[in-house]
């Protein structure tokens, strides 16, 4: 779970990237559940779009993104959305750290 200051960071990061995932008519599909999958494997953090033919809302379409790929869903603003899935082996987002309250 990202806090709201990590939340914050990626979407300052994500202003600068270009929307590499399209959603349309057909909707969810394995095909782009797998193209997201290696995206966020390769980026971390990528900006997707729901094309108004799609009968998903952005919100749900990011959401079944985020839950099929185990990542983040950062923000959804408008059609357009931003997934976030730390690399393990390769991290190349260095995200702040959390703060401890208690």
């Amino acid at each position: 779970m990202l806090s709201s200051k990590q939340r914050a960071y990626l979407r300052s990061l994500a202003n600068g990237i270009d929307t590499i995932l399209m959603v349309g008519k057909g909707g969810m599909s394995e095909q782009i559940e797998k193209q997201a999958a290696d995206a966020l494997k390769a980026r971390e953090l990528i900006k997707g779009k729901v094309l108004e033919t799609c009968e998903l809302s952005p919100r749900e379409a990011a959401q079944q993104i985020a839950d099929a790929t185990k990542a983040d869903v950062v923000q959804v603003i408008g059609s357009k959305f931003v997934l976030y899935k730390r690399n393990e082996k390769e991290p190349k987002i260095e995200l702040p750290k959390k703060n401890k309250k208690g």
